[in-house]
């Protein structure tokens, strides 16, 4: 995205992250809405700009700590996110791990697991299995909307077992 900021206004990302605290304002949209009206940026370029302004994209953090931030006060789901971690990385070396803010997806060519502590006693992990039927723990993909096509709720490490990892495999499998 940057070079795409470069070529299509001729500045850097910090020449406008520096023309965004100049200008004082704080709010994203309020920024966002800055970039479009004075310096005619898509709504595409302001957001991007906006969240490196205010360092609030998942980029913006170390990996290791926005999984840490995931999980401060859900200590107790970590084992099952570290068992996952695990098992999928065994799956090949083009497994992609990448933790945003709330979630860490799992990307091949495409994402094909989203793992997320939901709640302080449950996990969901979301999976992309066009045309598999809901069944059993494989559910329909909730909260997740269109970024999963399905999900399983982990309350323990004792859930990530064999027909999960098959699951997992499958959505893998898929994602080429």
């Amino acid at each position: 995205m940057d070079k795409g900021l470069l070529e299509k206004t001729g500045k850097s990302l910090e020449h406008w992250i520096d023309v965004v605290k100049k200008s004082k304002i704080e709010k994203h949209k309020a920024i966002i809405d800055f970039l479009k009206a004075d310096h005619g940026f898509t709504y595409g370029y302001a957001n991007f700009v906006s969240m490196k302004a205010r360092a609030s994209d998942a980029a913006s953090f170390d990996e290791e700590d926005l999984i840490e931030q995931q999980y401060s006060d859900k200590e107790n789901l970590k084992p099952i996110y570290d068992q996952l971690l695990v098992l999928i990385n065994k799956f090949g070396n083009d497994v992609k791990v990448v933790p945003k803010k709330s979630a860490v997806s799992f990307i091949r060519k495409h994402q094909f697991a989203l793992i997320k502590p939901a709640t302080k006693k449950r996990i969901d992990l979301g999976l992309k299995l066009k045309g598999k039927e809901i069944s059993g723990n494989l559910e329909g993909s909730g909260p997740f909307g269109a970024m999963c096509t399905h999900r399983v709720q982990l309350t323990s490490t004792d859930d990530v077992n064999d027909e999960l990892m098959v699951w997992i495999k499958e959505a893998y499998d898929k994602s080429v």
